[in-house]
């Protein structure tokens, strides 16, 4: 097997079990687990072959990462409790190896063929498009969204691919074990990027002009009284 083989194997595991246990954890029957599961694994490229140009019938191509799939969501559907547990508190690390094995197979997609911008796209992507499909089906915001850094390390292996600084078997192993540090170390150290929430301060502004428009009502009252 090639290297762009292993990664697309090691991440369709990784994202097709991560499905598998969100629907789970939110009742699905056994086919909405297979249905989540396969669209964690598979929604990424998906999206990345839509904005890329390359026909969505080539996913019915990949009939050994179908089959990989389907066997990983089964062995998770009929794991013991306890073994599910134990991948929980492992989540983070998981969904790690995924979005690194994702980003850099996506990237190997598009390098070569297109500049560094389409590269960086393919391999964000690529890595977190089944996650975000995932959350939206669960009913659930999407981690990429929300959650620390995410989708900047996927486009961070984007882009030093498409520059060659990464590009045998040994060094491509390499940036995939990077992409999973720095990942887990954004979660352990919670680093986020810049957000701005408007939430809590349009809530205050609306609950100040009610109470403006109650005292003006009253005040009003009392002059009507008096007259």
């Amino acid at each position: 097997m090639d290297i762009f083989t292993v990664f697309s194997i090691i991440g369709t595991i990784a994202f097709a079990v991560s499905g598998a246990i969100v629907a789970m954890e939110e009742e699905y029957d056994i086919l909405g687990v297979y249905v989540l599961g396969l669209v964690t694994a598979f929604g990424g490229g998906v999206i990345r072959n839509l904005l890329i140009g390359v026909p969505i019938p080539t996913i019915w191509t990949q009939g050994m990462l179908l089959k990989t799939a389907v066997v990983a969501m089964t062995v998770a559907f009929f794991l013991p409790v306890k073994w599910l547990k134990t991948w929980k508190k492992s989540e983070a690390f998981f969904d790690a190896i995924g979005l690194s094995a994702f980003a850099i197979q996506g990237a190997l997609y598009a390098t070569g063929k297109y500049p560094l911008s389409a590269v960086m796209v393919a391999a964000m992507l690529t890595g977190i498009g089944g996650g975000m499909i995932r959350d939206v089906l669960a009913g659930r915001k999407p981690l990429v969204l929300r959650d620390e850094i995410y989708a900047v390390w996927a486009m961070a292996a984007g882009a030093v691919i498409s520059l060659g600084w990464f590009h045998t078997p040994a060094q491509l192993l390499i940036l995939f074990v990077i992409v999973i540090v720095f990942r887990m170390l954004s979660v352990h150290y919670n680093w986020r990027l810049p957000r701005r929430s408007l939430k809590y301060a349009l809530a205050q502004s609306v609950h100040t002009d009610e109470k403006r428009a109650a005292a003006a009502n009253q005040e009003q009252v009392e002059r009507n009284q008096h007259d």
